[in-house]
């Protein structure tokens, strides 16, 4: 069992479409979970959804507030579903989370723990959401971490550039899909 997982974040249906415009991200994060396949790492894909009535959200939460009530991002929801073209494949676990951070609110703790991970890539969907949420958590955690630069999208693009070039460097990793593929094929 590998100590590196590969998470796949907020990457589901009601936030793809917002980026429709990049038509080959799906196909690039296939590759990347294609190549952790391959290499024997961990795939975790992490999802974002509400129990019906939204009990989980606060009014105080500027995100979330404005989804609650509207039936979006509710368990079930179409919204929340994994596109086929990233779908996990079977025995891979799907964390729901009900905030920002892939830690917060979900059993991703539990699931890295059990597996004894100490490595983690990232990718997901946004750059400045639940990516930067992530690493931050996952740093003070001590987690060695990895960003997947163009597994990444931000609807900003001068912030998903100064993230990835500025801010995450500090912390992780910043590669490339096809870098980080070639380097797990050379050892």
């Amino acid at each position: 069992m590998t100590s590196t997982a590969l998470l796949i974040m907020d990457v589901q249906q009601g936030i793809v479409e917002r980026f429709a415009s990049d038509g080959s991200y799906l196909t690039r994060l296939a590759t990347a979970a294609d190549a952790a396949r391959h290499a024997g790492i961990a795939v975790i894909y992490v999802t974002v959804a509400f129990r019906p009535g939204y009990p989980e959200v606060s009014m105080r939460n500027k995100s979330f507030a404005a989804i609650a009530g509207t039936g979006r991002f509710t368990e079930g929801d179409p919204a929340t579903r994994i596109p086929a073209a990233v779908a996990p494949a079977p025995g891979e676990a799907v964390v729901i989370k009900r905030r920002v951070s892939a830690f917060t609110g979900s059993d991703l703790g539990v699931l890295l723990r059990a597996s004894g991970a100490s490595s983690l890539v990232l990718a997901g969907i946004a750059t400045s959401g639940v990516v930067l949420s992530t690493l931050r958590q996952a740093a003070d955690l001590d987690y060695q971490l990895t960003v997947l630069a163009d597994g990444c999208l931000d609807a900003d693009p001068e912030v998903h550039r100064v993230l990835l070039e500025k801010v995450f460097p500090r912390q992780a990793e910043v590669t490339s899909i096809a870098d980080w593929a070639k380097s797990l094929r050379q050892t």
